[in-house]
């Protein structure tokens, strides 16, 4: 499935999902290059919402540029597949080898805005990340290492302890969704 496919088989979770949703489509017919950064407006990334096997815990990253505990992605950087992006994201980001998604479905959308920051001694300008969320699972005994140029700390937390440990605030809110959805999708498999 290509990404319009898998954008309109997606049922949003609320109702900035769906504007969201709206949004993303809008500019997946609109620029032909959303999966490089040579889209400095725009561009695609991909995230993962790592769990344990209990799914009581999720793995963040202290996350150097943001100064923040964060969940675990990357640019597209030309990959379509997102949910391949998004699971070796999290294997170089943590170490981790025993991973895999708990499905292929998108487990959430996103339109993060990016401030101006300074990477690799590079002003990047503000921009926006259309971002596609997998739910990852892995084992949380599996031993876990930093990526130095990204990250410097690489944790499991409880659920609530994420939101907690996160100084970002509007990503607390998305994290907030991250973990109902986790729980509504407990309930439903049970």
């Amino acid at each position: 499935m290509n990404l319009i496919e898998q954008l309109n088989h997606y049922h949003p979770f609320d109702a900035q999902e769906t504007k969201d949703q709206e949004e993303i489509l809008h500019y997946l017919k609109t620029f032909d290059n959303l999966l490089t950064r040579e889209n400095e407006q725009a561009h695609f990334t991909s995230s993962a919402w790592v769990v344990n096997k209990a799914r009581t815990k999720v793995l963040m990253a202290y996350h150097n540029i943001y100064q923040s505990w964060s969940w675990l992605g990357g640019h597209a950087d030309g990959d379509a597949d997102l949910l391949h992006v998004a699971l070796k994201e999290t294997q170089e980001e943590t170490g981790l080898l025993a991973i895999d998604s708990v499905s292929e479905d998108i487990y959430s959308i996103e339109i993060l805005t990016v401030p101006e920051h300074t990477k690799k001694n590079k002003l990047i300008a503000e921009h926006l990340h259309l971002n596609f969320t997998y739910l990852i699972e892995a084992d949380e005994n599996e031993k876990t290492s930093i990526k130095p140029d990204e990250n410097s700390g690489v944790e499991w937390m409880e659920l609530d302890e994420a939101i907690e440990a996160c100084s970002e605030p509007e990503m607390k809110i998305i994290y907030q969704k991250l973990n109902k959805k986790l729980k509504e999708y407990q309930n439903n498999n049970l």
